[in-house]
């Protein structure tokens, strides 16, 4: 998940510009906020790699030494999930945004979440939004392409809008689908065609399914 990997689309341009752009957060903070799969993680890679920074699942959070993340950049992701250690997370905004910055992901805005922390629930308001929203299918298909070509696999011209009209809709789904037709061509000695992924896309082999949940 390198930034030469970030493939840039309009669904997530503005989003990756307000990653760029993370010196001028106001308040030293962002949510990035988008659907399950469109890339969020993948912008949270860049920028520890752009910042130095640590990323933070939410649901460690309660069990997290805050004072270690004093001054510095971190992400927290999956910050709507429940079991949200709310008092956790609103030390941790503190300590770093004095000094550092917060970057926090989420599939739904602050005020969906449910938060019974006052505190927590204004400080998250205040920060900056960026929305990345879910592949279409120009960036999907480009996706499947690159995702075939790393792994040096040909195949035919007529697959990729055929895995894209029955795929779902995720970033992650593409790396499980190209990943689970490599297997079962390799293990069958056949190569890639859209045969083969009627069968997995169909379940016609379910022990060939991607996990694309």
């Amino acid at each position: 998940m390198t930034r030469a990997d970030f493939l840039v689309a309009p669904s997530n341009a503005l989003a990756l510009h307000s990653i760029d752009s993370w010196r001028d957060w106001p308040g030293r903070k962002l949510m990035l906020v988008g659907p399950e799969g469109a890339g969020k993680t993948h912008l949270v890679t860049i920028w520890a790699a752009m910042t130095g920074g640590l990323i933070l699942p939410a649901a460690e959070l309660a069990g997290a030494d805050l004072s270690a993340f004093a001054g510095r950049c971190v992400a927290v992701e999956d910050a709507d999930r429940p079991g949200l250690a709310e008092t956790a997370l609103f030390h941790l905004h503190n300590i770093v945004t004095t000094g550092g910055a917060l970057l926090v992901t989420a599939r739904t805005p602050p005020r969906d979440w449910g938060l019974e922390l006052p505190d927590l629930l204004s400080r998250m308001q205040a920060a900056a939004v960026a929305y990345i929203e879910g592949p279409d299918d120009a960036l999907l298909s480009a996706v499947l392409v690159k995702l075939f070509s790393d792994r040096q696999v040909s195949v035919p011209a007529n697959l990729i809008p055929y895995l894209v009209a029955r795929m779902p809709r995720s970033i992650g789904a593409a790396r499980a689908l190209v990943a689970a037709l490599d297997a079962a061509a390799l293990s069958r000695g056949r190569p890639i065609t859209r045969a083969l992924a009627a069968e997995l896309l169909g379940g016609e082999g379910p022990d060939d399914l991607p996990d694309m949940s």
